[in-house]
């Protein structure tokens, strides 16, 4: 046990000096908790085109002592309405964060996969069935509004300029 717990940490120690050294995703925020490397929060900026746009949303991401061997635990700290993601839990439902995990993941591509799934939701396998159903239905301007009016009551709205907001 102890042996995992070391091992994970190590890991993480090198995923934030490799965040620190590299320049920075101008969609993901990471912050590891300052009293347990295992524990990390993610700011992601809602994809541009989606009803999330605008809006930063939160994720509590918890690696247990078996990472990278076994997938981060991650969850949406922000109400999103969303298929894949469990409205009341905040659980995300992602094939790499369960049975096609590799540990050549990280924690920022496992954030980056999941703005992926923002900008995609794959209705087929919904963990929200209203979300999926609209979908399905092929309501999308139900789905939208409905998306939209979430994020506007519970994402956070941050000045954080995008790369292409920079003058040169």
């Amino acid at each position: 046990m102890v042996s995992h717990n070391l091992a994970a940490a190590k890991r993480l120690r090198k995923e934030l000096q490799n965040l620190e050294r590299n320049k920075a995703d101008p969609d993901i925020y990471l912050i590891p908790d300052s009293e347990n490397i295992l524990k990390w929060t993610a700011l992601l900026r809602g994809p541009e085109e989606t009803p999330y746009e605008g809006g930063i949303f939160q994720l509590n991401i918890d690696c247990g002592t078996d990472y990278p061997l076994a997938p981060p635990s991650i969850q949406f700290a922000t109400k999103v309405f969303h298929p894949n993601v469990h409205f009341r839990t905040g659980d995300v439902c992602l094939d790499i964060l369960k049975k096609e995990w590799s540990p050549a993941w990280g924690i920022q591509a496992s954030c980056r996969a999941i703005l992926a799934l923002l900008s995609d939701p794959d209705a087929d396998s919904p963990l929200n069935c209203d979300a999926g159903n609209m979908i399905r239905g092929g309501d999308m301007l139900c789905y939208n509004s409905t998306a939209q009016m979430y994020t506007v009551e519970n994402a956070m709205f941050l000045s954080w300029p995008r790369e292409s907001d920079k003058k040169e």
